[in-house]
């Protein structure tokens, strides 16, 4: 016997003894009963296949009932539309099951029987494997609800889990269906692998993107609107996050589209990232010495506070950083309402500075250097 005919005598005995006829599941006392019933033709067909649509319908009943006192006490509709997904296969999986034990009862060849009940296993599969992806939507959906910081299922990567699941459940249900009609699938396995293999190899730098782009929308580092800073330098408006790249709009409203694998390696500022969506901007000022730092800091403060945009809380504070080489230096910090208005109140609170402390008296150094000459060189020398 061949290796093929051999699995095929195996795959027939599995279903053999998974259906076998309705006289096996009977009481003794009811033998005599059913072979009467079977001498008339398609008669015991006919009873077991009643039988098993009115046991399908109590299953349906009885699955739907318990289940629905404890969905009744849940605040959302999923756990319903999951009993609602679950209830059709359930009926079909008793029913045909039942109709697989009245093929039995028929005379017919040993192949076309083994034919006939593949196919109504084949059916139940089927059933099971569509669901599923009804089944799969409505447990992302679920899972989508949960609010956390790192939530991994979100609107944007919901196609790509379903997809990936999607893609699971074709193959596992198309393995169960080469079972069920006695075809070995290690040959599709393994031609499988080396495809994806292949596959991989050749689109690593696509699959890269593609893996760091998810990572970065279940992550959530940054998102639309928001303003970074890249590691090369580069500080623009997010304005799209894709499973592939990331596009940034620049203050000279030029485009940066950087691939997710490499904004996914890197260091990324984020100005909106923080509590609030307030930012800090700081203005470096120097003083020349001897100047009253008292004085210095109280004008610094006033110039802040006299800003318009400039938010009052946190309030604007000033602090002395060093003794420079040719001023003191000292930086007034303030807080703005966005990241966005940086460019321009910083340019403002540069320009109110100076007017203050030209009004002041209070002088703004620069750097000098005093070069003495020790002697000039007499008349005579060379």
């Amino acid at each position: 016997m061949t290796e093929d005919a051999a699995k095929e005598t195996e795959s027939q005995i599995g279903i053999e003894t998974a259906l076998q006829g309705i006289e096996t599941y009977l009481p003794d006392s009811w033998l005599p009963y059913w072979q009467q019933i079977q001498d008339v033709p398609f008669v015991g067909f006919f009873v077991v296949v009643s039988l098993g649509y009115v046991l399908a319908k109590l299953a349906h009943l009885i699955f739907r009932s318990s289940f629905s006192r404890l969905t009744s006490r849940t605040e959302n509709n999923l756990d319903d539309q999951l009993i609602e997904a679950i209830q059709r296969p359930l009926f079909l999986t008793v029913f045909l099951f039942f109709v697989g034990i009245a093929v039995k009862t028929l005379s017919l060849t040993v192949s076309f029987e083994a034919n006939l009940i593949r196919f109504l296993a084949s059916v139940v599969v089927l059933s099971w494997m569509f669901r599923g992806f009804r089944i799969l939507q409505l447990f992302l959906e679920s899972l989508s609800l949960i609010k956390h910081r790192f939530q991994l299922i979100q609107p944007k990567t919901r196609p790509l889990f379903e997809l990936v699941a999607k893609v699971l459940l074709i193959g596992l249900g198309s393995y169960v269906l080469l079972l069920v009609w006695g075809i070995d699938p290690t040959a599709w396995l393994a031609s499988a692998g080396v495809v994806g293999i292949a596959v991989g190899f050749a689109a690593k730098d696509t699959l890269a993107n593609l893996f760091s782009g998810f990572f970065i929308i279940a992550d959530s580092p940054y998102k639309v609107g928001d303003f970074v800073i890249l590691a090369t330098g580069e500080r623009g408006e997010v304005t799209h996050v894709g499973m592939r790249s990331t596009r940034l709009l620049t203050r000279d409203d030029i485009e940066i589209t950087v691939p997710n694998n490499v904004i996914g390696n890197a260091k990324i500022i984020n100005e909106n990232g923080g509590r609030w969506e307030s930012s800090r901007i700081r203005i470096k000022v120097g003083a020349a010495y001897g100047s009253d730092v008292s004085q210095v800091c109280d004008v610094l403060e006033q110039v802040a506070k006299d800003h318009n945009e400039v938010l009052k809380n946190p309030a604007p504070r000033v602090r002395m950083r060093a003794f420079g080489s040719s001023s003191l230096d000292f930086e007034l910090l303030a807080w703005i309402p966005q990241p966005v208005l940086k460019g321009r109140i910083s340019h403002e609170l540069h320009m109110d500075v100076y007017n203050a402390f030209n009004q002041a008296g209070i002088e703004i150094p620069y750097a000098k250097q005093d070069l003495y000459i020790k002697e000039f060189p007499g008349e005579n020398s060379v």
